[in-house]
């Protein structure tokens, strides 16, 4: 690589990019100013106030003025609150994924990126999205702390294992651009690399048409779904040992404790992994954990597959429980999911 190859800033490939540099360079320039004009005034009054032989050896002694302690006070606030209010709104932008966005998945692991398109394509190391259109990623990771980091974009968020975590861009410029951890993971941590390329629209659909599709994240959670026999238990009606889960994304569930709910996507993942934790009200802890049985890859298949189920026209009406059966945990089938 020579050095007119070198960037000191990265092409900006992304409708939050010029948002966050013009924010930037903002602050730098401030810095730059006061920097400049305080080392200035100390050259200055280093030369001007110095001590002289035929002087005076003790300086005068100096009475504040309180109009200019209140104007050195007053700017540096309403710059800095500037800068505060530019940031809260760029960064609201960044963290408000739109609905319209279209979601792709990724995991991260030592030491690579797996990313899944909703078409089903499975790449690593690499994502191929269109330009103009807003991608929305869902990311958790399968052993250590992780960041996807993508310096075109101006986005980064942290991967972190047991949770999910989101980020959205929307690609601007057709081209090739970097994608890195930004996260010491361990030994191989600076080979965690790989490129995300961004095509024109028609090249893009040419690109899913040509490539080996697989199942949709939604179609391999139902295949899950149905290998580990959680529909012997969870009924479209209502008529199983645990609650439907047919509309349950995104809706409110009133616990075993009493306190009321929403089930993002952090709760159907607790549900899986540790069914006892925030029980359905009405409902005996049947359902064993699936923690080590199945991946966080497939985790986030079955919870797309969850969110795809609609709503039966039906009332919450939990089933009671027959006379003598068993109410704590037991060693039962692990198909029997409780979310």
């Amino acid at each position: 690589m020579s050095f007119s190859d070198f960037q000191l800033i990265p092409d900006g490939a992304s409708t939050l990019a010029s948002k966050v540099d013009a924010l930037y360079f903002f602050a730098l320039a401030v810095s730059a100013f006061f920097s400049l004009l305080i080392a200035v005034l100390i050259f200055f009054f280093f030369v001007r106030y110095r001590r002289r032989i035929d002087g005076p050896q003790v300086g005068e002694r100096i009475h504040g003025s309180t109009p200019l302690e209140i104007v050195w006070s007053a700017i540096p606030f309403v710059i800095t609150m500037v800068m505060f209010v530019w940031g809260a709104m760029v960064y609201y932008e960044k963290s408000q994924v739109p609905a319209d966005a279209e979601e792709f998945l990724a995991t991260g692991k030592q030491w690579m990126w797996k990313f899944q398109h909703p078409e089903g394509h499975r790449e690593i190391n690499a994502l191929h999205v269109p330009v103009g259109k807003r991608i929305r990623i869902t990311m958790t990771s399968e052993d250590v702390i992780h960041s996807l980091f993508i310096p075109a974009f101006r986005i980064k968020q942290d991967v972190l294992p047991g949770r999910y975590t989101t980020l959205w861009f929307e690609a601007t410029r057709p081209g090739t651009y970097h994608l890195f951890c930004a996260e010491y993971c361990g030994a191989e941590h600076s080979r965690m690399i790989g490129s995300v390329y961004v095509m024109e629209q028609d090249d893009y659909q040419d690109w899913l048409s040509g490539g080996r599709s697989g199942l949709t994240p939604a179609e391999s959670g139902a295949a899950l779904f149905t290998q580990h026999a959680c529909d012997t238990c969870h009924k479209e009606q209502r008529t199983g040992r645990g609650p439907s889960l047919h509309g349950i994304a995104g809706q409110q569930v009133r616990l075993a404790s009493g306190r009321t709910l929403t089930r993002d996507d952090a709760y159907l993942r607790q549900s899986i992994v540790h069914p006892g934790a925030e029980l359905v009200a009405g409902y005996p802890l049947l359902m064993p954990t699936f923690q080590g049985q199945i991946t966080e890859e497939g985790i986030l298949h079955l919870i797309a597959y969850l969110k795809s189920l609609s709503a039966p026209a039906a009332e919450y009406s939990p089933p009671i429980p027959p006379e003598g059966a068993e109410q704590g945990p037991s060693s039962a089938d692990p198909s029997e999911v409780n979310p």
